[in-house]
Formats: C-alpha cells, structure tokens, sequence
C-alpha cells in the first residue's frame, strides 16, 4: 500500500515514465515481506532498455524490474534507496520521507 504522495504527484511521475524519462516517486509503504521498511522508491521508464541499463549503471539487477505497462518501474529499498536518492540530487525526497538506513 502506496501513502504519503499527493495525485499530483502520481500523475507527475506517470508522466515521466510514459514519457521514457527515469523518474523517481518515493512514498510510505508497508509489505509484511520487509519488516522495518517503511519507504519505497519507485524508479520507472517505458522504455525497458533505459530502465535495465539504468539498474546495470547502479548495481541492480534488472531483473528485478516490474514489468507492469505502462509503468514499469524498479523497487528501490534499504541502503541502496538512500544512496541513489543522494547521488541523484532528490533531497526532497530523502528528507520527506526519510528512507531506513540513511
């Protein structure tokens, strides 16, 4: 479950994904399959080339990409979550919502 993110918000980063761009969304979230996590960091493009190529630059492994059109989109949790949101410059972000293991 998705909280914390205006529609303005969503609709913003559904933009940018439909778009091809790398878009970042980053919300609370709760999923019994991660306890201790409390945020997510939803890295999405259309274009699944740029998006593998995108986790392959950062030390992920593609396939662990959503394929879900028409937002595919990569889950970014734990330490990584903190670091690509620094490296990035989304500020914003990791101050909002504070990510685990900053």
């Amino acid at each position: 479950m998705a909280f914390g993110i205006t529609r303005a918000e969503l609709e913003a980063w559904k933009a940018a994904v439909s778009r091809g761009d790398i878009a970042y969304m980053t919300h609370y979230w709760l999923d019994p399959r991660f306890p201790g996590i409390r945020t997510v960091t939803k890295v999405g493009c259309s274009d699944l080339a740029k998006l593998s190529s995108w986790c392959v630059a950062n030390g992920l492994n593609p396939r662990y990409i959503h394929n879900r059109p028409p937002y595919p989109h990569f889950d970014l949790i734990g330490p990584k979550q903190a670091e690509i949101l620094r490296r990035e410059g989304l500020f914003g972000q990791l101050e909002r919502f504070k990510p685990n293991d900053r």
